[in-house]
């Protein structure tokens, strides 16, 4: 069920990280509200079926799906891309990069310290995560702001975590790098502030995702985050897409700068309580 939510014909999303996850739920939703999706994804063969089931997804709610499957960090891809967009919005007066969203996974799960030297993150693992997951966004934005692909009323959205505040097992690039992205949220939603645009990092509980898949442990998180979640239950990326959705329409256009949870009340609460002990037995 999709929210009571339309955009303009001329509406564009581009979603960083779109197969799959948050990126791939958002994208089928502002689809839905009549929203045109560019979505940038880096996949093998292997999951390419899943790519192409999106895309016609995404056309069956009859609206347009320019998908590229790239490294999202490559300074060279990025632009190409853009140009592309740049040159596709010259065809339909008012078109207008509505929406941009950071959903990119792609980090390095490696202790800071550890007896074993083959153990311990490197440097490179360090930048790439940190460039991949928080400073890709300022690139991409940059990018569209220049070329004027956006204007007035547009949205930029950044996927965080729990992880941006708090620490785990070998979670520490990541940590480092979703703190850095809700920085970077705070530094755009000033800066572009006087255009009309707004920027807020969305924090989602504990999701059953292929990222989240990659961490060790993640099995017994979700347990815990459904027993803890005031509403029994772990974050659907449904959850999150309806959220976009609901947070791009005009209404919220002076809602900027923050962390929005959405999550069911999972991050506030620092216990189990008895009523849901049974969740974990």
């Amino acid at each position: 069920m999709s929210t009571n939510i339309t955009f303009n014909k001329s509406d564009w999303a581009l979603i960083l990280g779109a197969s799959s996850g948050f990126g791939a739920a958002t994208a089928k939703e502002l689809a839905k509200c009549g929203m045109n999706i560019v979505g940038i994804h880096l996949d093998r063969a292997s999951t390419m079926p899943q790519v192409e089931a999106l895309k016609k997804e995404i056309t069956d709610a009859g609206v347009q799906a320019l998908f590229f499957n790239i490294n999202a960090s490559d300074e060279i891809k990025r632009n190409s891309v853009l140009d592309e967009l740049k040159e596709e919005f010259e065809k339909v007066s008012d078109s207008n990069l509505k929406v941009i969203m950071h959903s990119l996974a792609f980090g390095s799960l490696r202790p800071f310290i550890s007896d074993d030297l083959n153990e311990m993150i490197t440097q490179r693992q360090v930048e790439l995560t940190m460039d991949v997951m928080a400073t890709s966004l300022i690139y991409w934005v940059q990018g569209a702001f220049t070329r004027g692909l956006m204007r007035k009323g547009g949205r930029i959205y950044a996927m965080t975590s729990a992880g941006g505040h708090s620490v785990l097992m070998n979670y520490g690039a990541v940590s480092a790098a979703k703190a850095a992205l809700e920085s970077i949220i705070r530094q755009l939603a000033m800066e572009l502030g006087p255009f009309g645009i707004t920027a807020n990092s969305i924090m989602a509980g504990v999701t059953d995702t292929p990222a989240l898949r990659k961490i060790p442990g993640a099995a017994k998180m979700l347990e815990v985050a459904k027993a803890k979640n005031p509403q029994i239950r772990t974050t659907a990326p449904e959850d999150v897409a309806k959220a976009i959705a609901l947070l791009s329409h005009d209404n919220a256009c002076f809602i900027s700068g923050n962390v929005i949870g959405v999550d069911g009340g999972e991050d506030v609460v620092s216990y189990i309580g008895q009523k849901n002990v049974q969740e974990l037995e």
